[in-house]
């Protein structure tokens, strides 16, 4: 069982990161006020780890004005979806106790 965890991406080891990248996987977009109602998190806390996995490549950002009203969208790039994926699978291999 050597190196178990060397798959598990650093970049999602936040409960935040790991539910917007989650909601982006299963969405083809969410915008800032969608991860907020469903993440429970503060204004602050979305900005700081959408910037993050932005920052990655992960994520990219989209904004727009929607009946004057400034609306950002996020979006699981293609990297991010694979870098995802492959941590989920360390977890899941991690979790099962399999090489």
């Amino acid at each position: 069982m050597k190196n178990i965890i060397q798959h598990i991406n650093k970049a999602f080891d936040h409960r935040v990161r790991l539910g917007i990248m989650s909601i982006l996987m299963v969405n083809d977009f969410a915008d800032f006020n969608m991860l907020k109602e469903l993440l429970g998190a503060t204004d602050g806390n979305i900005a700081s780890h959408t910037k993050a996995l932005e920052k990655e490549a992960y994520i990219s950002i989209e904004k727009s004005f929607i009946n004057r009203k400034p609306n950002t969208r996020y979006i699981a790039t293609a990297s991010g979806r694979e870098a995802f994926t492959k941590h989920i699978e360390a977890l899941e291999k991690l979790i099962n106790n399999n090489d």
